[in-house]
């Protein structure tokens, strides 16, 4: 079972979570961070960057502080997304929020959320926690003993609203049910 912990943070905190999850082996790829970018443009605009030094710069916007730190993850992002605000996103979080600022989605943040596993009603907690200044932070793991150490990282920083969602596995033989 493939399992998303979740939590919002304060940059700092941010900061100190990333860089514990890369010092314990979570890879880059599964890690997304998302905060809304105070002194970006409020354009309609996606901008896709990859690696340090380009995460450094866009990273910048959203605070010096996690240029660095979200420079390791894979792929980081400016958007904005109609109706919502400009953000900055580094990791899978950014692909999902891609087509949400492109298209105009309406529910945006809380429908890429839903999308990801997370409740609608904690998908709209969250939004309005990231509206409000906080990072949210995901951990894509497929294994609980990750899923727990994730956890720890999170809540050992002082991150708030640490939750769990995990994705339910269908077995073939339910996916094929003769409704007659």
């Amino acid at each position: 079972m493939s399992t998303t912990v979740f939590c919002t943070a304060t940059a700092r905190q941010t900061e100190n979570i990333v860089r514990n999850l890369q010092s314990a082996g979570f890879s880059g790829d599964d890690i997304s961070v998302l905060l809304a970018d105070k002194q970006g443009t409020r354009d309609l605009a996606v901008e896709h960057n990859t690696k340090t030094p380009e995460g450094a710069a866009t990273g910048a916007g959203g605070g010096a502080v996690l240029g660095g730190a979200l420079g390791w993850i894979a792929g980081i992002g400016a958007l904005a997304i109609p109706g919502i605000g400009p953000f900055i996103a580094a990791g899978p979080i950014l692909a999902a929020l891609s087509g949400a600022a492109i298209g105009g989605t309406v529910g945006g943040l809380s429908g890429a959320l839903v999308g990801m596993g997370m409740s609608e009603f904690e998908a709209k907690q969250y939004e309005s926690k990231v509206k409000d200044g906080s990072a949210l932070i995901s951990i894509h793991t497929d294994n609980s003993h990750d899923v727990k150490r994730a956890t720890d990282i999170c809540e050992h920083a002082g991150a708030s609203d640490v939750t769990t969602s995990g994705e339910v596995a269908v077995a073939s033989s339910d996916r094929h049910h003769d409704l007659r």
